[in-house]
């Protein structure tokens, strides 16, 4: 057995919980906000106003503040992120350090900037991915 492959699954696995975890939270807690995009037709459901001339209310606020930190955040790319790796480590293709040096990086700044948060999660992830690349480069 790939001595790599467990962590790999391990990184993967906590990529692929807390992309998921965090959609599935978001629409438990904001569904008002998520289930207004479906009545008012998906179509621009979420405006982007870059001009700041639209007035702002609490709820048009919250709607915005539901898609970043649903759909538009990172959840659904780190998920994709998780289910790549896993799949990649299934079949022994070894995964560059680099890219768990960057997901760590990513998440202590995230998890700094917003304390407390499940981001340090993320860098766990990371630093496993960066250890399955050390141990790949010895053997």
């Amino acid at each position: 057995m790939n001595a790599t492959k467990p962590l790999l699954r391990w990184a993967s696995g906590i990529m692929v919980a807390l992309g998921v975890g965090h959609l599935v939270i978001l629409t438990v807690t904001g569904w008002e906000h998520v289930g207004g995009w479906a009545d008012r037709g998906l179509w621009a459901a979420v405006p982007l106003d870059l001009s700041g001339s639209a007035v702002k209310t609490a709820a048009s606020l919250q709607n915005a503040v539901t898609f970043w930190a649903g759909l538009g955040s990172f959840a659904v790319p780190l998920a994709l992120l998780g289910a790549l790796i896993w799949r990649l480590a299934g079949r022994g293709v070894p995964v560059p350090a680099w890219l768990g040096w960057g997901l760590a990086v990513w998440c202590v700044f995230g998890g700094v900037l917003l304390v407390p948060s499940p981001y340090f999660a993320g860098t766990v992830a990371g630093l496993l991915v960066v250890l399955a690349a050390r141990k790949q480069d010895r053997a």
